[in-house]
């Protein structure tokens, strides 16, 4: 079954999801990213400049067929998880439940502290807690 964690007030999500991931890399995990298509790109930027001396490996995975070896990539970024060819953790960065989720090993809940987006994330754990899916909770101390 799906292990669930929340990140609550996380400062901006894409700052800490460019952490995340950089983790993910370094400790060899295999990550999709699930968005919004405009999230998407605009985590794709960050990933490329958030740090100066240190690079995240990262592709975009829409319709269109890559080459295999674009495939291995650690961290996909994908708005239908569906897509992805990783299956080991899954980073939602939207405010949606996520389809197929439950194919994943991991899920990873990255929330704000915008009402917006914890009222949509309240909405996402009961759904998972509804179903017996075991829920971890992480608060993100303020920097």
């Amino acid at each position: 079954m799906t292990e669930v964690s929340f990140h609550f007030n996380v400062p901006h999500r894409l700052g800490y999801a460019c952490r995340l991931l950089r983790k993910a890399a370094r400790q060899g995990a295999k990550v999709a990213v699930v968005a919004p298509l405009a999230t998407l790109e605009e985590l794709d930027r960050a990933l490329w400049s958030f740090d100066p001396i240190e690079f995240v490996p990262h592709v975009r995975i829409g319709s269109a067929p890559l080459a295999p070896h674009l495939l291995q990539t650690p961290v996909q970024l994908v708005d239908d998880a569906r897509r992805s060819t990783h299956h080991q953790v899954l980073l939602n960065l939207g405010d949606e439940l996520v389809q197929g989720f439950e194919g994943f090993a991991r899920l990873l809940e990255v929330v704000s502290a915008d009402e917006s987006e914890r009222t949509a994330a309240r909405m996402r754990w009961k759904h998972y807690a509804s179903r017996g899916y075991s829920i971890e909770r992480h608060e993100v101390a303020p920097q």
